[in-house]
Parts: C-alpha cells; sequence; structure tokens
C-alpha cells in the first residue's frame, strides 16, 4: 500500500490559474491510454477550427463531429441555439427549464464521448415551431443573431457547418433558423460594425466559407449521393481509429446514446459511411471541407521549429513509457511560449502541450468538499489529493484555493505516493447562490436573459470554487487548475461525482405546484423546509396577492442539522375580491433568518446518466380560482414518460391510484376513470398485456382518457407503439399539431357532452394556454370517433384530430392530443374545466 502523507502550510497567496482544457470535463481526471496520447501528439500539428451549428441537442451528426475531432484533429465546436426546452421528456416528469438542464447535461456528456466543445446561445426552445420566421420572431432576430456571431468571433472557425437547411426542407422552424442564422453570422461575422459592443472582448472574424451538412430523409445510413445542385464533397467518415480501438460510427453512436431523455440510443454503424458538405457561401472547396485553409504552423509567424519539435516527439513517443516524453514536451512549452501569445492557436497548443504533460505523467489531482453544498459565510473542511504516477523528477511547489487560503510545499513527489491535504476554508460572505447563469433572470418567452456578454455562448456556469495545484517539471513551472467536487461511494455504483454548489441558508418547497379553489374552503399549504446550514432560525410566511388569506399570517422555525427539514402548515382560501379580479394568482414562500431574506426553494434533478444538477428556483405556487365541478371521484392513471397531471386530479378532489401491473390485474370496475399518462403506450411494455382488460374495462361502462403518444420512433410496433390498436375502434396518430397557443378552438359540435357536462365549456377556457395547443394528433379514425374540435395555425387548414372521442358498450373511449401535461402543472383554469368534462363523461 501506498504511503500518505498529510501536509498542511498555511500562508496568504495570489491564485494563479491555467485552464486545463477548453471545458473541464465533469468528474476525476480520467487516465489516458498510450493510444489516445498519440492521437493527442499528432494533434499539436493541427491547426485549424471548424464550427457545427444545429438548433437543439440531438440535431448534431455525431459522427461527423467525431470524425473532425478524432481524424481530422482540429478544434471542432458544436453550437445548439437552444437548450432543447421544449422537447418531451422520456425519463421523468421535467420540463421547460427543467428539461433544458437534462439535455445541457447529455450535450456535455456526448461532447466528452467524441471530443468537440459545447457551445449554446440564448434562445429558448418554446416548443414545436412551423417557419424559420415564428421562431427568429419569438427568440429576436439581432440578438439571437448576435449570439452566433460572438461565438464565431470567439471560436474563430476555418468553416461552418450547419445540419440544416434554410428552408421548409428543414422540417422545423427552429432548425431552418438555426441555417439561416448560421449563412447570415457567416455574412458579418467580420464587419466590426455590427454588434460592435462585442469587441472589447473579441476581433472581428471572418471563417474561408459555411457548408451544409445534406442528409436524405428517412435514410441516414445510406451513402447515396443527395440530388443537390452545386458541388458536393463527399467524406468517409466511418473509418476505423486503431489508436482509439473503435470506429468513428462507433464513437458516434455511444455519444448519441447520451439523449436518453430523448430516447434517442442507437445501435453502432461499423460499415463505411459517407458524410456529404454543399457550399452556401465562401471560397469554393473542390475535395476537402478546408480546401485553401492552412492548417500547419505555417498559420503562426515564426513556428518553424515549433512543428519540427512535435514531429520529433511523434517519432521518439514511447507507448509503454509515455512520461520519457516530458521533457521534451516542456522544450515545446517553452518554444511555444516564445510566439506571440495574442494569436488563439499559440494558446490553445501551449493548453495542449500542458494538457499532455499531465496525461503522459499520470498526474492526478482533485479537491473533495466534505459535502455537496455550503452557505455564504460558512466554514467548511476540503480534502486535496496529489499523485503522480511516473518515475519523474515532480515536485509540488503550491495548493493555493480560490478562496485565498494556499499551502507553499516544495514538495517531491514519489511514483503512487498519494499526497493527501487537508484544509479548513470559510466560503465568502457575499458569494451568490449557486444558480445556472442562463437561469437567474426570468425567461422573456424565447429568450434566456443574461447581462454578462461573456458568459453567453458558455455550456455552464464557470466553477465558483477552483484549487490551483503548482508543480516543478523538469525545470519548469506549470499550474493547472481544477473546480472543487464533492464526491461519495454509492454500495452499489461506487464512487460518484457531485458538482459543488453554494446554497441558501433555508429553502422551501411547496408540495404542490398548484392550488385549485372550485369555492372559497380553505386548502392547507404544507412548506418544506430545509436547513442549509446547522442552526438556523427564524419566520416563514406566505406572500399572496389582494383576495387570498393565509392563516396564520407567520411561522417561527428551528432546524438544529444542515440537511434536515421541518414542515410547516398553512391555510389558503380565497375572498371574493379574488373571484372577481382574477383567475390565477402565485404564492410565495419568504423566510427570514439572522442573514437575511430567502425566497429559494430547492430542485434536485438526478439521474445515474448525468451529474446531479441542484437548482434553487423561486419558492412559489399558483393560485387558481374558478369554477369547476368534477363528478369522477376516483381515477386510475397509468403514468407514461413523466407528467404531473395525477397532481392536478387530486387538486380537482379526485382520488388518485397509480396504476402499474399489480392494479391493472386487480378490479378495475372502481374507477370512474383511467386516465393513460403521455407516451404510456410508447415506453410501458406491459401494456401489451392488459389493453384486452382496459378494453373490456371500457365496454363495461368505464370512462378511459389517453393523452397523446409520439408517431414513429422505435418500438415493438409500428409507430413505437407497444399495442397494435390503443382504442376499441381503429385509429392512427400523426405529427400533426398546433403551435399557436393562442389559436381559435372552433366547435364542431357545441352540444356535445364534453363540452357542457358538468362544466359550460366556452371560447374563454383556452385563454391563457401556454407553448402550444396540441401535438400527435389522431388521424383515420373510425367513424365510430367523434372529433370535438377544429384548430389551425395561421394559414393552415383545420384539424380535427385533437380530440376523438367514442362510445364503446356502455362506457367511453378519449384519445387527445391536448397538451394537458403543459396546461395543468401550469395553472391553465379552461385545462381544469374541460379535463374535468373528460374524465367525468360516463357519470
Amino acid at each position: 500500500m501506498c504511503p500518505i502523507r498529510r501536509l498542511f502550510t498555511a500562508l496568504p497567496g495570489l491564485l494563479l490559474s491555467v485552464t486545463l482544457f477548453a471545458q473541464v470535463p465533469f468528474g476525476p481526471i480520467k487516465p489516458t491510454p498510450s493510444g489516445e496520447i498519440v492521437s493527442n501528439l499528432k494533434k499539436l500539428n493541427v491547426l485549424g477550427t471548424a464550427l457545427y451549428v444545429a438548433a437543439h441537442p440531438d440535431d448534431e451528426n455525431t459522427l461527423l463531429l467525431a470524425y473532425l475531432a478524432k481524424d481530422r484533429l482540429v478544434r471542432t465546436g458544436y453550437l445548439s441555439l437552444t437548450r432543447g426546452d421544449g422537447g418531451q421528456n422520456l425519463i421523468g416528469p421535467e420540463q421547460g427549464e427543467y428539461i433544458g438542464i437534462i439535455r445541457t447535461q447529455e450535450l456535455l456528456a456526448a461532447r466528452r464521448v467524441d471530443g468537440p466543445d459545447q457551445f449554446f446561445s440564448r434562445a429558448y426552445d418554446f416548443g414545436f415551431s412551423k417557419s424559420t420566421d415564428e421562431a427568429v420572431r419569438i427568440w429576436g432576430r439581432d440578438k439571437v443573431l448576435s449570439d452566433v456571431v460572438w461565438v464565431i468571433r470567439k471560436y474563430q472557425p476555418d468553416v461552418i457547418i450547419t445540419r440544416f437547411p434554410p428552408d421548409q426542407r428543414a422540417g422545423h422552424g427552429h432548425h431552418s433558423a438555426s441555417g439561416f442564422l448560421a449563412e447570415e453570422a457567416f455574412k458579418i461575422a467580420g464587419d466590426p460594425t455590427r454588434f460592435p459592443e462585442q469587441l472589447a472582448y473579441v476581433k472581428p472574424w471572418q471563417p474561408k466559407r459555411i457548408m451544409w451538412n445534406v442528409f436524405i430523409p428517412g435514410a441516414f445510413l445510406s451513402n447515396k449521393k443527395p440530388d443537390e445542385a452545386g458541388n458536393l464533397i463527399g467524406i468517409e467518415t466511418g473509418l476505423y481509429n486503431p489508436l482509439l480501438g473503435k470506429s468513428y460510427g462507433e464513437i458516434a453512436a455511444e455519444s448519441r446514446s447520451q439523449h436518453k431523455s430523448q430516447g434517442f440510443g442507437v445501435s453502432a454503424n461499423r460499415g463505411a459511411r459517407v458524410d456529404y458538405l454543399l457550399l452556401k457561401a465562401g471560397a469554393p472547396a473542390e475535395k476537402d471541407p478546408f480546401d485553401g485553409v492552412d492548417i500547419t504552423w505555417k498559420r503562426v509567424p515564426n513556428s518553424q521549429a515549433v512543428q519540427a519539435q512535435v514531429t520529433q516527439l511523434l517519432a521518439d513517443f514511447q507507448p509503454d513509457q509515455p512520461a520519457a516524453s516530458v521533457p521534451a514536451l516542456v522544450r515545446l512549452h517553452q518554444a511555444i511560449s516564445r510566439l506571440d501569445t495574442t494569436n488563439l492557436y499559440v494558446r490553445t497548443k501551449r493548453q495542449e502541450v500542458e494538457a499532455l504533460i499531465q496525461q503522459c505523467l499520470g498526474l492526478w489531482f482533485e479537491t473533495n468538499p466534505t459535502d455537496y453544498a455550503a452557505t455564504p459565510g460558512e466554514t467548511i473542511r476540503i480534502t486535496t489529493n496529489v499523485v503522480s504516477r511516473a518515475e519523474a523528477p515532480i515536485r509540488l511547489l503550491s495548493v493555493r484555493y480560490s478562496t485565498g487560503k494556499d499551502t507553499t510545499l516544495n514538495l517531491a513527489l514519489k511514483p503512487n505516493d498519494v499526497t493527501l491535504l487537508p484544509a479548513t476554508v470559510t466560503i465568502p460572505q457575499t458569494q451568490k447562490i449557486s444558480q445556472p447563469y442562463w437561469l437567474e433572470k426570468p425567461i422573456d418567452k424565447g429568450l434566456f436573459q443574461i447581462d454578462n456578454q461573456q458568459l453567453i455562448g458558455l455550456p455552464e456556469n464557470p466553477p465558483n470554487f477552483t484549487t490551483s495545484y503548482t508543480f516543478e517539471i523538469d525545470g519548469q513551472r506549470f499550474t493547472f487548475s481544477r473546480p472543487w467536487i464533492y464526491k461519495f461511494t454509492d454500495p452499489v455504483e461506487g464512487e460518484i461525482y457531485r458538482p459543488f454548489v453554494v446554497q441558501p441558508d433555508v429553502m422551501a418547497n411547496l408540495t404542490e405546484r398548484v392550488y385549485v379553489f372550485s369555492d372559497n374552503t380553505p386548502k392547507t399549504a404544507e412548506v418544506v423546509l430545509k436547513a442549509g446550514r446547522a442552526n438556523v432560525s427564524g419566520t416563514l410566511k406566505l406572500d399572496v396577492p389582494a383576495g387570498w388569506r393565509v392563516v396564520p399570517a407567520q411561522q417561527s422555525f428551528s432546524i438544529a442539522n444542515k440537511g434536515a427539514e421541518q414542515r410547516l402548515y398553512f391555510q389558503i382560501s380565497p375572498t371574493a375580491t379574488a373571484v372577481e379580479t382574477q383567475n390565477i394568482a402565485s404564492l410565495r414562500a419568504v423566510m427570514t433568518t439572522s442573514n437575511g431574506t430567502f425566497t429559494n426553494g430547492i430542485r434536485l434533478v438526478a439521474y445515474p446518466h448525468i451529474p446531479t444538477q441542484t437548482l434553487f428556483p423561486p419558492a412559489e405556487a399558483r393560485l387558481v380560482k374558478l369554477d369547476v365541478k368534477v363528478t369522477a371521484k376516483n381515477v386510475g392513471y397509468i403514468v407514461g414518460a413523466g407528467d404531473e397531471v395525477p397532481a392536478a386530479l387530486q387538486q380537482m378532489g379526485c382520488r388518485v391510484t397509480l396504476l402499474g401491473p399489480t392494479e391493472l390485474n386487480g378490479n378495475l370496475s372502481v374507477y370512474d376513470a383511467i386516465v393513460v399518462g403521455v407516451r404510456a403506450y410508447n415506453t410501458n411494455e406491459y401494456l401489451v398485456n392488459f389493453q384486452p382488460k382496459l378494453m373490456e374495462y371500457v365496454r363495461n361502462g368505464g370512462t378511459m382518457v389517453v393523452q397523446y403518444v409520439t408517431a414513429g420512433g422505435s418500438g415493438l410496433l409500428q409507430n413505437g407503439l407497444k399495442v397494435s390498436q390503443m382504442g376499441p375502434y381503429p385509429f392512427s396518430v400523426g405529427r400533426e399539431r398546433v403551435t399557436e397557443e393562442d389559436a381559435r378552438m372552433n366547435f364542431i359540435s357545441p352540444q356535445h357532452p364534453l363540452l357542457n357536462s358538468p362544466n359550460k365549456i366556452t371560447e374563454a377556457d383556452f385563454k391563457g394556454w401556454i407553448q402550444e395547443r396540441g401535438i400527435y394528433f389522431a388521424q383515420d379514425w373510425d367513424k365510430a370517433y367523434e372529433p370535438i374540435f377544429s384548430v389551425n395555425d395561421t394559414g393552415e387548414a383545420a384539424k380535427q384530430g385533437s380530440l376523438i372521442y367514442a362510445k364503446y358498450g356502455k362506457g367511453h373511449y378519449i384519445y387527445t392530443g391536448l397538451v394537458f401535461f403543459r396546461e395543468l402543472p401550469a395553472g391553465v383554469p379552461g385545462a381544469y374545466r374541460l379535463f374535468a368534462n373528460l374524465i367525468s363523461v360516463g357519470k
């Protein structure tokens, strides 16, 4: 067993920091096999950059990205205009900005596999869009265009590649907008009169060309040459890399499969694959996207000796003794440092050399707090670990923490000798609460509000707390910086890493997102307080608008242990004024302690495939006063891909039972209605066994409401469904949708029971809907079904498949693509009233 030395010497010092990577990977420093080190050495001689642009996470061609980053060895970036906030979630209940959090981390996980850097604009994914004009209008054309220009100027690509054309062939307004904005940005990025405010940080930059990565819809793996006018360049991307032991198709599949919230796991393609690029603007290219671009050291003045040193390094590299190359790498670092350091490639290649020195030495270092969170002003314990795995003379000169504490060591590191440095540090009292920078301010429908220009484009926040490690390696000092990171050991999964965050003194979560009142009867609001530090006490009150009453006015709380919880209860009720003045209001929890006032909740986004994300959203809930009647009291709910409709049903006064295989084996006749959650027929394998029983339940007098399923994708049967027929009579589901949330809903049969009992549905019930009207409408339905609504987006033909109804035996069957899974958690009154009618039709 290796000896462990415990050392600690506190000295004030100034922070020195050298970023190890352009984007620091999450988690520990991972060992780098010799084959990958050789690939990284080869990359030192490549000075080219490509930027790939599309609209969403999962839009990117991971095969082409892997090829560019790991075969051509050029700096490669992927700019996703949005974070995928408007997409559906296959793995949990998160929607909106929270699914955006998941998909951001999935993209970063994908980039850790295929190699490129990741960027975003401020554009918010507001849901499906049918045109470029709509997308750029909602986002704000010039604002998102400025973000694309900013990334171009900052990253300085030689070649821009778009995934989508700037027209309807893209199939989605966001897709076509990404092509349009990339082409517009290409034209103006080199013009200093456009977005001149950026020039305080960057210089104008004109890429050589912009190209479209042409693809044939429905035939992604086809090598057929697309039928496009113009000079198409074909690139063989399905190659095998013996240094990495994988083909780019295998790397691409692993990368693509990180998009788990979208259900985009794919099998590896190990055969030949040709990608085609079509010139859209800029200098012509005949055979290669980098035609006419010097991607050697010749583009850096006075660098001839550097290229010769890299070539010699490659010739001398010993795979079984990578540390033997370190002296030559140190000399190379010195040579690069003598060049013009204002040149982007000089800075980039110097960082790459620093990374290679660390990789060749097997140099490992990290700092771990004893908890994943702390509050401003809190004193915490941290432990720094350093180990070198090479027979090479290395001295650890100092360890400096961003909180201001440092150690001076001058310690010779022995191979595989772990140096352990415990320390106690205090989080600055002025430290901001951790929050994704794009969520610090409310979202302006189509745009995240970000004041700091230098944050725009970054995939996540720069780390608040870092440790700088200064080593002497072959006579030269190198300083590496790594963020603090919490880790623990799970008895099943082993070592788990989690980001370190700064949290408020106390946080409040309301157990309901929406409180619905059909009369003035008080409801109990349960508030769960969570202590951000030990021995926190104070008062809690619930702020409500005029017309609402809270009893008691405030309560005291006291929590002894950090992380412990206390539950407090309030009675909320509307007054007559609430009935007359408003239907929807907001309730906010306000906590006051000796350190100030806090209004944050806490929400964890935790899945095994991404680092746990800790957010501190406003501690708020919605208050909805509406006239709603429900005659269905006992409701069974088959959970689908994750939604919050069951909580909404409970708010309407229903008793809700979640139905899994065990419950479905029981007596279904006890339920007034059975509701099927979104995508349940896409995701729940067991439904194929219970479909006959569910139809029998309907025939015997039950009511069944099926929310949307997706058309397309993988599955047991055509269209990805687990059953051959979802209803008592045939119908299918297409891709029709209505994205205008204020589109007029026309009642086909105004006297239909679904529109009249127990609630009279009027046009007013469709006011205030969010994001869209409906998705994945029914089509080709049997004549036994009745369509209830006709609706369309502007300029399109009317669609009748948003909600269809059929009587079957003594019972009632409904399929709806209306987005209740969005509207009910948002507290939209009319959505509650209509859904109440759906589940009550049999009573």
